[in-house]
């Protein structure tokens, strides 16, 4: 069966250079991938991201029979945990990758703490996810210390994946075709 991706980009979207848009065009003869769009990258309304990862998921009748795997980066990766608590259509989604969540309610300072835009994010979700997930994080990433990621990867039910040095997983730490990242994926022990 033809694997079903729906991409969920962070704060100010996902550039053409960055994985989340490159594996579409290297990997779409092998999968469905859908990217959910927001109105407002730069300045994120947690409800309306949520509404809008609720209304993609309804738009394609197939993810009634054939239920997505969400692939989300960084901001993304806690709006499945937020759209998560709150949605009637969670039996849409079979699985979650969550790369390089952000530190947003943390002691130590971070652009995600600080950034204005990100407030209304700060109430972070950590209810265990109804779909198996994995949180993949890196031990050099500047949006978030390690041990933070593995906190979040608990509180939210996930497998955790140690990256090692990989940055903040995008196009700047070297992360664009990311070619291990999509080997990982189609590996992963998860039961999708």
């Amino acid at each position: 069966m033809t694997q079903r991706f729906l991409l969920l980009p962070g704060w100010h979207d996902s550039g053409p250079g960055h994985w989340q848009s490159r594996w579409p065009l290297l990997h779409g003869d092998q999968a469905v991938f859908r990217k959910v769009d927001q109105d407002d990258w730069a300045w994120p309304k947690r409800g309306d991201w949520m509404m809008n990862l609720d209304q993609a998921l309804l738009a394609d009748p197939a993810f009634g029979t054939e239920p997505a795997i969400l692939l989300a980066h960084s901001l993304g990766c806690h709006l499945v945990a937020a759209w998560a608590a709150h949605s009637q259509h969670t039996h849409r989604v079979k699985g979650a990758w969550l790369v390089a969540p952000p530190d947003l309610d943390g002691p130590q300072a971070t652009p995600a703490t600080t950034a204005p835009q990100l407030q209304g994010w700060r109430r972070v979700v950590r209810q265990v996810l109804p779909f198996p997930a994995v949180v993949l994080a890196s031990r050099t990433d500047p949006y978030s210390v390690f041990g933070r990621s593995q906190a979040l990867a608990q509180g939210w039910g996930a497998a955790l994946q140690d990256l090692g040095d990989a940055g903040h997983v995008n196009e700047a730490s070297g992360h664009g075709d990311w070619p291990e990242g999509w080997q990982a994926l189609n590996q992963s022990t998860i039961s999708w």
